[in-house]
Order: C-alpha cells, then sequence, then structure tokens
C-alpha cells in the first residue's frame, strides 16, 4: 500500500501543482495614491509621471523593481508640479509603511504589497522677475513669460527655446543659454527668472559629410539633399533637406546633426546619416459599391532603380466586377520618378498608361504617356506641368470614334491636412487646367477642374469633425461629339453623390444620354467620434451636370443622403456608407459604399 500511495502521489502532485498555478492569479501590489486637495489636472498630472502606477498595470512583482520605481517617482511627481507652476510640493512615497527614500536599494524587502504615494502641492508660484537678453526683433517670446504669469516650468523652457531660435534663424548657429537664474521666493510665492544668452560667431554651411551605407549613390544624396555650402546657416534650409531626402522613400532614416566645431571662417559642416529603406514594395487595396461592383487595386516599386532614388512603380486595377449597369474596367500603369532633376525641388515624372473602360455610356480603349515636372514649393503646396499624348478609340450608340490628342496638363495642390486617410482639421485644394489639341481631325479645346475640401473640428475634445466639399468642372473649345467621352463628366456613386446609381445623371443631346461639358458637386458631413475605434458619420451629397460650359438652366441636378460607419484601424478608418436618392430619378432604393479612408 505504501509503494502503490507512493506512485499515485508521484504521478497526481504535477497534476495537482498545475491545477494550481492556473487558478491561482499572479500576485501584485497595491498602489494607493492620496492626493487629497489637487485640481484634476494635477492629480491626472502626477498618475501620468508615476513609474509605480506604471509598474502596477504592468503587474511587477520584483520588489527590487518596485522599490526603483517607487524612489524614481519622488523626481518626477517634483517635476510634474514645477511643470505647473507649483515649487513647494511634499511628496512621500511608503512601501509597506516605509519612507521608500530611506530604504537601501538593494534592501531585502520580501514580497512588496502596498505602496503609498502622498503629495502636496503647496502654493501656485507667479513669475516676478520674466527676463530673457539679448533677443532678436523676429523673436516671438511665449505670451506666459511675463510678470504676474503662472510661474510653469514649461513656459520657461519655451522662452529660453524661442530666444535661441530668434539668434539660429539669423544665422548664428551656436547660439545657447548660458545664463540661468531662476530664483524661488517661497514667502512671495514668486519665481525670478533671468535668462542670458551668447549667441556666439554667425556660421555659414560647411561641407556636407555622408555617413552610412547607402545604394544611393553619393553625388545623388548630395543633389538631392542641396545643403547651401557657404550660404549663411538657417534652420529651415536643414528641415527642407531631411523633406526632400524623406521625400524619395528610398530612405527609412535620415538624420542632420551640425558639427560641434567650427572650422575656418566660422563654417560649420553638417553630418549627414541615412538608412535605406528596402528597395522594393508592394500593395495592394479593394472598395465595394452595391451599383458599381468590386474593385480590386495593387502595385510593385522599387524605390532606387537606378542607384539615383528614382522610384519605378507599376500598378493596376480592375473594378466593375459585379457591376449592375457597367462591364469590367481595367487600368495599367508604370511611371518612373527621378527627384531633383535639374533643380532641388523639382521632380522629373515618366508615365505610360492603357485603360479600358466598359460604362454605361461608352466603351473605350486609350493609351497615353506624358513626361512632366513637379515642384515643390512648400510641405503643403506643389505644382506640376506635363505634356501628354492620348489615343482613345470609343464605342457608344453614335457609333465608332477615334480621338489623338496632344494635352498640356498643368496643376497645382495646396493640401494642409493634419491626416490624408482621416482628416480633422485643414483644407486640401487642387486645380488643373487642361489645354488639348487635336491631331488627325480630333477637336481641339480645354478642361478645368477644382476641388476643395474644408475640416473642421467641434464639440468636446474634438470628438465631431465637419467636413465640406465643392467640386467645378468646365470644358470648353469642343464640343460634346467631339470630346472622348472620360473627359465628360458625370455624378452619381461615391466619388460624388451617394446614394444615386454610378454616372447616373447625364444630358441628353440629339436623343442621345451623354456626359455633359460642366458639373457642380457639393458634400458635407459630420464625423462623430464614439471612442478610439468607431466613428459615425452623416453626409449629404449633390450634383449638377450642364450640357454647355457653363452651368445654367439647361442642366440637371440629383441629390443623395445617408448615414456611415467608421472602424478605426492602423492604416486608417473602414468606412461603410449606406445612402438613399433624395431628390432625382434614383434606379435602386438604397447604395451601399465600402472602402478604407474617409470619402473625401
Amino acid at each position: 500500500m505504501d509503494g502503490l500511495f507512493y506512485l499515485l502521489l508521484r504521478r497526481v502532485s504535477p497534476v495537482l501543482a498545475g491545477v494550481f498555478l492556473w487558478v491561482g492569479p499572479a500576485f501584485t501590489f497595491e498602489a494607493d495614491f492620496a492626493l487629497n486637495g489637487l485640481s484634476k489636472e494635477l492629480q491626472t498630472d502626477v498618475r501620468n509621471a508615476s513609474l509605480v502606477l506604471a509598474a502596477k498595470r504592468d503587474t511587477t512583482t520584483n520588489p527590487q523593481d518596485i522599490l526603483a520605481a517607487a524612489q524614481a517617482d519622488y523626481g518626477r511627481i517634483v517635476s510634474a508640479f514645477y511643470e505647473k507652476g507649483h515649487y513647494g510640493p511634499v511628496v512621500s512615497i511608503r512601501v509597506d509603511g516605509r519612507e521608500a527614500a530611506e530604504i537601501p536599494p538593494l534592501a531585502n524587502l520580501g514580497t512588496v504589497s502596498r505602496v503609498t504615494v502622498t503629495a502636496k502641492a503647496g502654493p501656485a508660484f507667479k513669475l516676478g522677475k520674466a527676463s530673457i537678453a539679448p533677443t532678436t526683433k523676429a523673436t516671438i517670446i511665449p505670451e506666459g513669460f511675463h510678470a504676474g504669469q503662472a510661474a510653469e516650468l514649461s513656459v520657461i523652457r519655451d522662452a529660453a527655446q524661442a530666444g535661441v531660435q530668434g539668434w539660429r534663424a539669423l544665422g548664428y548657429a551656436k547660439a545657447t543659454v548660458t545664463r540661468e537664474g531662476v530664483v524661488a521666493d517661497h514667502p512671495n510665492a514668486q519665481l525670478n527668472v533671468d535668462l542670458g544668452i551668447t549667441t556666439g560667431p554667425r556660421v555659414t554651411f560647411g561641407a556636407l559629410e555622408i555617413e552610412g551605407d547607402s545604394k544611393v549613390r553619393v553625388n545623388r544624396i548630395r543633389k538631392i539633399a542641396a545643403v547651401p555650402t557657404g550660404e549663411v546657416f538657417d534652420p529651415e534650409a536643414l528641415k527642407r533637406t531631411a523633406t526632400r531626402l524623406r521625400r524619395t522613400g528610398s530612405f527609412s532614416s535620415v538624420s542632420l546633426k551640425e558639427a560641434e566645431t567650427l572650422g575656418a571662417d566660422n563654417a560649420m559642416n553638417i553630418e549627414l546619416t541615412v538608412v535605406d529603406a528596402k528597395p522594393r514594395r508592394v500593395g495592394f487595396g479593394a472598395e465595394l459599391h452595391s451599383s458599381e461592383g468590386l474593385s480590386f487595386s495593387g502595385y510593385w516599386m522599387h524605390r532606387n532603380l537606378m542607384g539615383g532614388a528614382e522610384r519605378f512603380r507599376i500598378e493596376g486595377e480592375v473594378s466593375g466586377l459585379g457591376g449592375e449597369s457597367n462591364g469590367l474596367d481595367y487600368s495599367l500603369k508604370a511611371s518612373l520618378t527621378r527627384p531633383s532633376t535639374f533643380e532641388k525641388d523639382t521632380d522629373l515624372n515618366l508615365v505610360a498608361e492603357i485603360d479600358q473602360l466598359d460604362e454605361p455610356l461608352y466603351f473605350l480603349r486609350k493609351a497615353s504617356v506624358e513626361a512632366g515636372l513637379s515642384r515643390y514649393y512648400s510641405e503643403s503646396l506643389t505644382g506640376e506641368a506635363a505634356l501628354i499624348y492620348r489615343y482613345s478609340d470609343v464605342e457608344d450608340s453614335t457609333g465608332s470614334h477615334y480621338f489623338s490628342h496632344l494635352m498640356l496638363r498643368l496643376g497645382a495642390t495646396r493640401d494642409t491636412r493634419d491626416d490624408r486617410l482621416n482628416p480633422t482639421s485643414g483644407t486640401y485644394l487642387r486645380a488643373e487646367a487642361m489645354p488639348y489639341y487635336g491631331l488627325s481631325g480630333a477637336a481641339s479645346g480645354a478642361r478645368g477642374y477644382l476641388d476643395a475640401r474644408a475640416y473642421k473640428s467641434a464639440g468636446g475634445g474634438g470628438n465631431v469633425t465637419l467636413a465640406g466639399r465643392f467640386q467645378l468642372g468646365t470644358i470648353v473649345g469642343s464640343a460634346i461629339g467631339e470630346t472622348p467621352p472620360d473627359m465628360l463628366f458625370l455624378s452619381g456613386g461615391s466619388g460624388s453623390v451617394r446614394g444615386q446609381s454610378y454616372q447616373s445623371l447625364t444630358v441628353t443631346t440629339g436623343g442621345i444620354e451623354t456626359g455633359g461639358r460642366s458639373f457642380l458637386g457639393f458634400s458635407g458631413e459630420a464625423r462623430v467620434k464614439i471612442n478610439d475605434t468607431i466613428g459615425l458619420v452623416g453626409f449629404y451629397d449633390i450634383g449638377y451636370i450642364g450640357e454647355n460650359s457653363t452651368v445654367d438652366s439647361t442642366g440637371g441636378w440629383h441629390s443623395g443622403a445617408g448615414l456611415g460607419l467608421r472602424y478605426q484601424t492602423g492604416i486608417g478608418p473602414i468606412r461603410l456608407d449606406v445612402a438613399v436618392p433624395v431628390s432625382g430619378a434614383g434606379s435602386n432604393s438604397f447604395e451601399a459604399y465600402v472602402g478604407i479612408g474617409q470619402s473625401f
């Protein structure tokens, strides 16, 4: 019996141990915060600064780690009070009843069961003396850095930075704060601040020193970076250098560092370190519309095709899968972009494209080649010009037509949106003019298009975003029958009026239904953020198509409205919109749209 009992015990013990380990939760300590008398803002700041609270959330159990967090919290919590202008705080942190500051770092604590943090802010200090010198005429001192204002450490820090930046903007790259006279007058709850700046000499840009094992040729890196050697130092010029290098897409990391010491004639070298991005990239996308059907798109891209940061991209799309009234559309496009061609902020673009469009009103095959330049005037403003040759083969209700055109596309884009896939503030403006010259008997004319969007956050915490869009299009010079049908304007569907069938608003000339020479579109949305993941949208769209080049009474209008659901992901919101016709002849009772990113 003893032997049998011993055998059973050996077999059962591991099972029992596993059960106890499974049902017994890992022990973690309690964290108590006694923050009576503090405002809600200060309580939040203290909790956010505390490593003890972070250790509690991470279920830390090691006593030495808990003690280290408690001892570090003294300085972190005091700093949180300083940030809000409280310079006489009292902080006590007890680990199982013992003051953490008095416990030796390597003390044998055993198990820590409770950490208690008690904090009192003390009086709110005001600025007594607040001075910084010397400054330039262009130096913008923070409004809060004046006598009588709250003595917040962040404001003092901003004032010191503003003083230094004012001199750096004039070329004094080594300007620094060398006098920090900060005295606390506790009886009067005042903080006297006297900051002094040493400007150093006026500096010019020296040589660009390139580090890092990049596959991009050194001469091309220098061309793109375009550091203005010999010119007076300008911090904005360095920012533009970094922007140009990042804009190529060839580098995963770009770091610019100013040399510690100056050379002859106060020239300062710039040290550039780059890390190459993976040279190849692929991507895919899909959208689903109830009447337009399903569309798939994809691309393959090489970020450094010939060693000069050239970006080569092949992309294709097929759409209309399962669509109600149109067949399949195909497109295949190859493009090559060479940054900093002719001039540091000008890119060369070469594009070749073939398309097939099987639309309700026509069937079209076209091919085009173009060569153009893109100019970056600032981070938000770009311009472009492209010379295009295009050939179109069209079949519609009137027969077969052939169009051959030489085109000049001129465009400008100003984009100040905070997020391209999910904007909550800023504006977007795109203007485009495209005169075209007919070859082989085709008519000549011009096409113009304007797309303006604006975004404004409202409500508490920016949980409501109001978005508006205005579109305008016109064609002059060529009649409707003399213009390639895909250049004419149609309305209805996801890009214009949701709730109306795809390209359902047309004009009728001579008993033939076709696109128009003028277009107006209005869209308004109210986007409500429910939480960090879910959002709701209400929208209303209006569209106009006219036979003439200008908006007049001969054209027609339609509209649609609906509701949408947004699910936020790491790459942007997944969009589901359901809309119904409001005015105009709608062929369906409702339309549904699914995609990634906001509708505009």
